[in-house]
């Protein structure tokens, strides 16, 4: 059955379509599929798997509860798109032998069980590390206030302005790389080519030329949500431990105390996860002065995590989106 492109300007909608951008590439996910789509030496490489989602009922598309699930499986599908497109990036071949670590590689990688097994040790560490920096660094540096402060608001605030700095820096950073300035593009292009089809206009690149790069279910606003929120849940559940358990606060300031703590932020990381991902959705579903104001800064973030497109990468997003349309018009509606 031929898929319907959209065609009416006069009435928008929002779609659950999303996707992220990949070496010279874009991965998109629609309701049913996912879709691959690179630019190499040979022209597009289009590959588009069936997307496997919990059934209508089941606890794991429940609220709060889904936005665990969807961050997990998030990060586990884009390592895999990542290093899909590593493996189609048309970069020129050399002569060098391959490495012990490659071979290796590449023979574990052959394995299907061996593969989803270094894949999710992949999509783990990443998890780790963002952890490590966001939220395990701010903690430790806020530890060093406590010298001049017994107020644990202040420190618990301090801790938010720390982690919301790095990850500002850290983005700008990111930004400026030349390596990474494509990678935007793409990601550009993702954003722009969501907004057409939203818009209802027929999916060429004239039209998606002249969208907004922006888009507030961008990953980038997302993780702007869980920086600023884990600030709110930090300082409102540790102040509900201290009054639930006062022997707590005899320990305050000793290392015992510390990492008590930081393990109990730890142990609230899933919480403040699936908070973000329904606040996210509601953001992306309605548009009016409350969710313009709430998206603002994460919109303004992806300033740094997107760039322009040309039009070679804009037919690559389109191709994608293209690729995931559900065969039942309407099916992908947020």
């Amino acid at each position: 059955m031929a898929k319907k492109e959209p065609c009416n300007p006069c009435e928008q909608f929002k779609t659950m379509i999303g996707g992220q951008a990949l070496i010279e590439g874009i991965m998109m996910r629609g309701p049913e599929k996912d879709a691959i789509v690179c630019r190499t030496k040979d022209g597009l490489t289009v590959e588009v798997s069936d997307r496997k989602l919990p059934k209508e009922g089941s606890p794991l598309r429940w609220p709060l509860i889904r936005g665990v699930v969807n961050f997990f499986d998030a990060q586990l599908t884009g390592v895999k798109a990542i290093l899909r497109s590593a493996d189609l990036s048309p970069d020129e071949e050399t002569e060098e032998e391959p490495s012990k670590l490659d071979i290796w590689l590449e023979k574990k990688l052959n394995d299907k069980k061996s593969r989803q097994y270094v894949l999710g040790t992949i999509a783990c560490v990443s998890i780790l590390m963002m952890v490590g920096i966001f939220i395990l660094l701010p903690i430790f540096i806020a530890g060093f206030f406590e010298a001049v402060t017994d107020s644990m608001l202040l420190i618990h605030l301090i801790e938010g302005v720390i982690r919301m700095l790095i990850f500002v820096v850290y983005l700008i950073l990111v930004s400026r790389m030349e390596e990474m300035k494509r990678t935007f593009s793409y990601h550009g292009a993702e954003h722009k080519t969501i907004r057409c089809y939203e818009a209802k206009l027929p999916l060429t690149v004239e039209n998606v030329r002249i969208q907004s790069r922006m888009h507030p279910r961008c990953g980038t606003s997302f993780l702007l949500v869980v920086v600023i929120l884990s600030t709110l849940v930090f300082t409102v559940a540790s102040a509900v431990l201290l009054e639930a358990v006062p022997a707590l606060e005899a320990m305050e300031g000793s290392v015992g105390y510390r990492l008590l703590m930081t393990a109990f932020k730890l142990l609230l990381l899933p919480a403040v996860v699936a908070i973000s991902y329904e606040i996210n959705r509601w953001v992306g579903r309605n548009d009016n002065a409350l969710t313009r104001i709430i998206m603002a800064p994460g919109v303004w973030m992806q300033n740094f995590t997107t760039n322009e497109p040309d039009d070679d990468m804009i037919e690559v997003a389109i191709t994608a989106v293209k690729a995931v349309l559900p065969e039942q018009e309407g099916a992908d509606a947020w």
